[in-house]
């Protein structure tokens, strides 16, 4: 199951970014068909907001066909963002994982790292097609 984390230094909306933290697990096979997403009053507690925004979240995935809530049973993965490259993942964490660790020890802090790997990205691979961002 999935455990949500708020950055409280983000200018990323909290519904935003639990709609996020959801797709990535989907793209990471974390979340698969089937699954069941926390209940909106369990997520709303331990990350003390108010149910409402776990609930707009929600909403948008179930807009984006990700998931769909069950009257009285919850809310439940419709489909994956997992793609091909999902048997590859593992390996790739794993180095991923050891040059972290590297960095770290090379004294960067989560923030000089962040900014390496979006820099990078961006000088790097192609660019995908535009991001959508969505304002309610």
């Amino acid at each position: 199951m999935i455990e949500f984390v708020l950055d409280g230094r983000s200018k990323v909306n909290t519904y935003v970014q639990l709609v996020q933290q959801v797709k990535q697990a989907l793209r990471v096979g974390l979340l698969a068909p089937g699954d069941q997403l926390p209940k909106v009053r369990d997520v709303a507690q331990s990350l003390a907001i108010n149910p409402n925004t776990v609930l707009k979240a929600y909403r948008e995935l179930e807009i984006e066909g990700l998931v769909e809530g069950r009257p009285g049973l919850g809310t439940f993965v419709r489909r994956t963002l997992a793609g091909d490259s999902l048997p590859h993942q593992a390996e790739l964490r794993d180095d991923l994982v050891a040059w972290l660790a590297r960095a770290q020890a090379a004294g960067l802090s989560h923030e000089d790292i962040t900014a390496l790997v979006e820099t990078t990205i961006r000088a790097t691979l192609p660019a995908g097609p535009p991001q959508q961002s969505v304002h309610r």
